[in-house]
């Protein structure tokens, strides 16, 4: 009875050591996530896009040149 629950406490033993190992290699081997964009809010419309997409106007963003051309506009909730 003795070695029955020593062989199973060393399988035991064994099978968790084995999930460390692997839950440690899982996450070395994943690859770095890009770097996020830099989003920026339409100065007109509200809608988030990536400010290497956005058009700048004193310091204020829009989507499209039509917004730009319109300016600012207040939004109402």
């Amino acid at each position: 009875m003795l070695r029955l629950l020593f062989w199973i406490a060393v399988i035991a033993a064994a099978v968790w050591f084995w999930r460390k190992l692997k839950k440690n290699a899982s996450h070395q081997q994943r690859p770095a996530e890009p770097d996020a964009a830099l989003m920026v809010r339409c100065a007109h419309c509200g809608v988030h896009l990536p400010q290497d997409r956005a058009l700048s106007s004193r310091q204020e963003w829009y989507c499209t040149q039509a917004h730009l051309e319109q300016g600012p506009k207040s939004i109402q909730r």
